[in-house]
């Protein structure tokens, strides 16, 4: 018990989290990290560890998405992360025009999206289906195991001699600092990086924000010979991703891991924080991946899972200072992108904090934007 005095106290250990605290300590504030749970064993351990350009349209996002793939490699330097720069395929089984303007947009705002035929697609993806009728080569998009990614960058905070503090959790702020279950943290400055559990906390801080869990779950397979060699998934994943229906969305998502594994998504679904196993989501994504590989049909599922993301209301995350609470700031609401946005989130955090000049425009982020805060 008693007080402690430090620079920051970041709570959430997550990737976004560790980022903020990565570059917070290498700015050479004193930082203390904070989680109730185990370190990294939320939303960053039910992820699949993309790195991704290939979904998202011209705008604030995509902007954070390229600068924080910019950042990663050197972030984590010789540190085994499983950084696999596999490069996304995108394929359309219908009309081929939507995919064909999106790809088209993307590369006017600096996306390496290139088009190919459905024969090239074949050549990169022999297991893939016959009834592609066109395809978008996205070289930029990566993969990384997002634990080791997090812990990664979480010793780099505490070799700077910051704090990392597992099992304790925040219960208030006043003029005295953070109040924790195991005492009170003395600070200038408090990062809320929750995740799906902004909202709550951000609550308990004295100053709400719109933030709500969105769940998806992922099907296992048994480990496999080389099969899939990218990110593939369907054009309709980009709609599902941008949409904001409360209702359950599936969108076709199939792709490996270093283990052999193929991972099997995508659904987002509006539940609260309930963990309940759906039969019907995973029925639903398994027929969906069986369509896009028909060689899938007869391989064996090891598992299932499901995790939690940072829902905001316009599909923005939210990075900036809180005007309600002085010293309060807010790093959350990426969604199920916070692994590739989460670099650029960790420097633009620090940039602001600390009063340097911002590497991009910060406006689309604020906290203070319409649908975002809430009244306390």
């Amino acid at each position: 018990m008693g007080v402690r005095v430090v620079d920051v106290v970041v709570v959430g250990a997550g990737v976004i989290g560790a980022a903020c605290a990565d570059a917070l300590s290498a700015a050479g504030l004193r930082v203390t990290v904070l989680d109730r749970g185990p370190l990294a064993s939320g939303t960053s351990a039910a992820g699949e560890g993309n790195i991704l350009v290939s979904d998202k349209e011209p705008g604030p996002e995509l902007d954070l998405a390229l600068s924080s793939l910019s950042r990663w490699p050197a972030l984590v330097g010789d540190t085994d992360i499983e950084w696999d720069p596999k490069g996304g395929l995108v394929v359309a089984t219908g009309d081929p025009a939507p995919l064909a303007h999106f790809a088209a947009v993307q590369r006017e705002a600096g996306v390496d999206a290139r088009w190919i035929t459905p024969a090239e697609a074949l050549e990169r993806e022999p297991h893939l289906t016959t009834r592609v009728t066109a395809a978008v080569h996205y070289p930029q998009d990566a993969q990384v195991q997002p634990v080791l990614a997090a812990q990664a960058l979480l010793s780099n905070v505490r070799r700077r001699g910051g704090v990392l503090r597992p099992g304790v959790t925040v219960v208030g702020l006043d003029a005295r600092g953070v109040h924790t279950s195991e005492g009170v943290i003395a600070c200038d400055h408090v990062v809320n990086a929750c995740g799906p559990w902004s909202g709550e906390v951000s609550r308990a801080l004295g100053a709400p924000i719109a933030i709500a869990p969105r769940r998806g779950m992922v099907l296992v397979t048994a480990p496999l010979p080389p099969t899939v060699h990218h990110k593939v998934y369907d054009a309709d994943y980009v709609g599902a991703v941008a949409s904001g229906d409360a209702d359950l969305q599936t969108s076709t998502v199939v792709e490996s891991t270093a283990a052999g594994t193929i991972l099997i998504g995508s659904s987002r679904e509006r539940v609260g924080f309930d963990e309940s196993i759906r039969i019907r989501v995973l029925r639903e994504l398994a027929r969906k991946a069986v369509a896009l590989f028909p060689s899938l049909a007869d391989v064996p599922v090891m598992r299932a899972y499901g995790g939690f993301r940072p829902y905001a209301p316009d599909h923005l995350p939210v990075i900036g200072a809180d005007p309600r609470v002085p010293g309060l700031w807010h790093a959350t609401g990426h969604e199920g992108a916070g692994i590739g946005l989460a670099a650029a989130t960790g420097a633009l955090l620090a940039e602001l904090l600390t009063g340097a000049t911002p590497h991009l425009d910060p406006t689309p982020f604020r906290v203070d934007r319409p649908g975002v805060l809430e009244c306390a």
